[in-house]
């Protein structure tokens, strides 16, 4: 496959799971979508599933089919759905599936047909095991896409942001930015934390979410730095 086939794509990562990165790459698809650009989400791998009457589904990849412009059918938009809410490697195990990166990577080749801009969430954090012999990281670096990096804003967010950021760094993909997400209401030293993190992280502040229960990616979007993205604040015209 040759870099002019590639489509534009961004990977959103978290320092943990449940730090919000669903509401960010949401959030991400609206900014590229309200600029006129084809936009589709991405839940390559999703543990956790409710079964709506007709079919199984998860609301991480609900979020991310409302927030696009692209229609996906669901086999490209969440290739592996496992019901239960675990490591992904693990639920693969209990429902008797093998995780296929090949397969993955070419559901995000057949999205890139059909959108110019492909924001995929993973699963967790950056490092996450798929199979026994790879992890989330080598899928990331197997396509080459910047990441986006989703900090909750608790005790102990700093370790693991530095931590995540070598670990992006070295495989080495660029660190396209990061948010910096408040999950934590009685953090009294928050905004210290994210001071800290400015001077340490090597990549722009793209934004700060407050907390909040009920935010949504439209309200998120709105919190977000398209220039650090490298986007024009104006709306392009479809």
């Amino acid at each position: 496959m040759n870099e002019a086939a590639r489509p534009s794509g961004l990977f959103v990562t978290g320092t943990d799971t449940g730090v919000g990165k669903t509401l960010v790459a949401a959030a991400l698809i609206r900014l590229h979508a309200e600029r006129g650009w084809r936009t589709a989400g991405m839940k390559p791998v999703a543990s956790g599933a409710f079964h709506d009457g007709t079919i199984w589904r998860n609301e991480d990849a609900d979020a991310l089919r409302s927030a696009a412009n692209v229609a996906l059918p669901e086999p490209l938009l969440n290739p592996y759905l496992f019901k239960s809410a675990t490591a992904p490697h693990i639920a693969a195990a209990q429902e008797g599936i093998a995780i296929d990166a090949d397969h993955l990577e070419r559901c995000y080749r057949d999205i890139g047909k059909l959108a110019d801009v492909v924001v995929v969430e993973g699963a967790g954090g950056f490092i996450v095991p798929l199979d026994a012999a790879g992890n989330s990281d080598d899928f990331v670096a197997r396509l080459g896409l910047p990441v986006v990096l989703v900090v909750g804003i608790r005790l102990g967010c700093i370790n693991h942001a530095l931590l995540t950021q070598q670990a992006i760094l070295a495989k080495p993909l660029r660190l396209a930015g990061w948010v910096a997400n408040r999950i934590d209401p009685d953090e009294p030293y928050a905004q210290a934390m994210i001071d800290s993190l400015r001077q340490r992280i090597h990549a722009p502040l793209l934004g700060q979410l407050p907390w909040s229960p009920v935010m949504d990616a439209r309200q998120a979007a709105r919190l977000l730095d398209p220039l650090a993205l490298g986007l024009s604040r104006a709306v392009a015209v479809p």
